[in-house]
């Protein structure tokens, strides 16, 4: 490997998502560079809101130029440490070459955590990034359409059944948003508007939402109880197929949309360039964040297993609003004497669409509409950059007033090629 690079300011970030970004927005003029796929940092807990278009999707993702106009870009991905090099070997557009560091971050991330169910990889949707979020609202609008123009009533009941998999956060607040958008798309579906539709949400936890208060947790599953969700606990699912899915015990549920949001797991990359890994595959790291063993390099987010003084018990969970802790104590680190990482959390939040929310703040439980304005608030605050809170807050205002947008753009999935006609 003959080109070299330095990382600017001497700190290398592997991973722009929101622990990677945060530390080199943190760093400041002190200067980083970050390899990342994409150019832009994913805030994740409003993406249910892209997939139901209560936000343009373009709103919920943050340039990384713009948020860290300090740090150095490259869009790619690294292949390999040597570690007796200080260096990274890394692959762009432009090629391979190694970047010398000084300081090594990692911050990769997670991926969605799969399992050998038979027809899950061909049949399933994902939900954890902005394409998948953009694809799932395509899908849904397409089965509208379908089911308008469909003549067996069996078939309709087919197009308009919904099972989500995982009753984590992703899982209820991204069901509870797409119900709201059917609901609203129905008005323009004359034929459909008296057809029954049927969400199911399935998760093999004796209940939903198992992260938050059981108060909450109850509240959230009376509400979506309320709204015709058939909420299906201590359940897996079996298989799938184009035409449906089996659920443990042999029930199946005829379906065109089956989305899997059943957790996710460390980034795959972690194994393949020897960091030491816990029984999770999550990097090892000590009480500064440092990785266990090594000089010179850290690990934070959900790619790591992260101690936690106010929690000595329990890691992290693989939250946003843990990830900003600790980028916030891994940047002091960096740049001064290694302190321990602790945070107590403050709360936790959840929208179950228009109107409903849960939160629990400093151990006071808020729900209902108090719930919803909490979350959306809280969410507003810790998104980064102040034109990106405007264009936000633009479009929350928008859909007070007008009602979504229903135009379904597959196309974008697949352009035409030049010549096609």
């Amino acid at each position: 490997m003959e080109v070299r690079w330095q990382a600017r300011g001497g700190t290398l970030i592997l991973g722009g998502g929101f622990a990677g970004a945060y530390v080199a927005r943190l760093l400041g003029k002190r200067g980083a560079t970050i390899v990342s796929p994409e150019n832009f940092m994913l805030y994740t807990p409003i993406l249910p809101e892209a997939a139901s278009g209560s936000l343009e999707p373009r709103h919920v993702v943050v340039p990384l130029r713009m948020m860290c106009p300090h740090a150095g870009l490259l869009l790619g991905r690294a292949l390999a440490l040597r570690t007796d090099e200080h260096a990274v070997e890394v692959e762009t557009g432009a090629g391979r070459f190694e970047i010398l560091y000084e300081q090594l971050v990692i911050a990769l991330g997670a991926v969605a955590r799969t399992l050998p169910i038979p027809g899950l990889a061909e049949h399933a949707l994902g939900f954890k990034n902005l394409a998948d979020a953009i694809a799932l609202r395509n899908h849904v609008l397409r089965q509208l359409e379908a089911a308008d123009a469909e003549v067996d009533p069996e078939r309709v009941h087919t197009h308009l059944t919904f099972v989500f998999v995982g009753a984590g956060y992703a899982g209820v607040e991204a069901l509870a948003e797409l119900a709201d958008l059917v609901r609203d798309a129905l008005r323009y579906y004359p034929r459909l508007r008296a057809a029954p539709q049927r969400w199911v949400l399935v998760d093999a936890a004796p209940k939903i939402l198992p992260e938050i208060p059981t108060r909450l947790g109850e509240y959230a599953a009376r509400q979506l109880a309320r709204r015709g969700v058939e909420l299906r606990v201590e359940t897996t699912l079996d298989s799938v197929d184009a035409g449906g899915a089996v659920l443990s015990g042999g029930e199946r549920i005829e379906t065109a949309t089956v989305v899997w949001t059943a957790g996710v797991k460390a980034h795959p990359l972690l194994g393949e360039i020897g960091l030491p890994l816990d029984e999770r595959g999550r990097v090892r790291v000590t009480s500064t964040l440092r990785v266990e063993g090594r000089e010179r390099m850290w690990a934070l987010g959900d790619c790591a297993r992260v101690p936690n003084e106010a929690t000595p018990d329990h890691p992290d969970p693989p939250t946003c609003q843990h990830a900003l802790r600790q980028a916030r104590c891994l940047t002091r680190n960096l740049t001064g004497r290694p302190k321990p990482y602790r945070y107590r959390m403050l709360g936790q939040v959840a929208t179950l669409g228009r109107y409903r929310g849960i939160a629990d703040v400093l151990g006071v439980p808020i729900r209902g509409f108090p719930g919803w304005f909490v979350t959306r608030t809280y969410h507003l605050y810790q998104l980064p950059l102040l034109t990106r809170k405007l264009r936000v807050v633009a479009d929350w205002t928008t859909a007070l007033f007008f009602r979504r947008d229903i135009a379904e753009l597959g196309l974008l999935e697949r352009p035409h090629r030049l010549g096609d006609g």
